[in-house]
């Protein structure tokens, strides 16, 4: 994607794509499979657990695609999200609007070395922009350039 936008990491997708696989087994693999079993359709066992694994890789494709598709761009406004899987979303947020800034790392993405970027914003208390997948590198720069940006706007008054 152009002018300066950023994808996440491969190494995202993947670890994107483990977490989707129990979701997808669950929801839609169980109730398939249940239904199957429980219909006494044909294949018995056997096809209930080939829908079990069909949801799961479905679960594992969605996450990986969702990480795929994600950019992100930090310039001298502010932060830019853009998320395009079915639906397109673009998300904005200058640097005048940025409260507070964490970044969260569980355990998964320590071992990945990925990181959670959480743009806490004015407004409600649930107005917060969660950037999940970045690279370690990546989102501590963001969030010590965000906090440059707001300690160089505070001066500013």
């Amino acid at each position: 994607m152009p002018d300066g936008w950023q994808l996440l990491p491969l190494r995202a997708a993947r670890l994107a794509a483990l977490g989707g696989l129990p979701a997808g087994a669950v929801f839609p693999g169980l109730p398939a499979a249940a239904a199957w079993w429980l219909l006494d359709l044909p294949g018995g066992i056997a096809a209930a657990v080939a829908w079990l694994l069909a949801g799961a890789l479905l679960g594992a494709r969605i996450g990986w695609r969702r990480m795929r598709r994600t950019w992100w761009r930090l310039d001298g406004t502010g932060l830019g999200l853009r998320r395009d899987l079915w639906w397109q979303r673009d998300t904005r947020v200058p640097t005048s609007r940025v409260q507070h800034l964490d970044v969260r790392r569980g355990p998964l993405q320590r071992r990945a070395r990925l990181a959670t970027l959480v743009v806490h914003t004015a407004g409600s208390r649930f107005s917060a922009v969660v950037l999940d997948g970045l690279d370690e590198a990546d989102a501590e720069h963001l969030r010590d350039t965000l906090a440059r940006q707001l300690d160089q706007d505070a001066d500013a008054l």
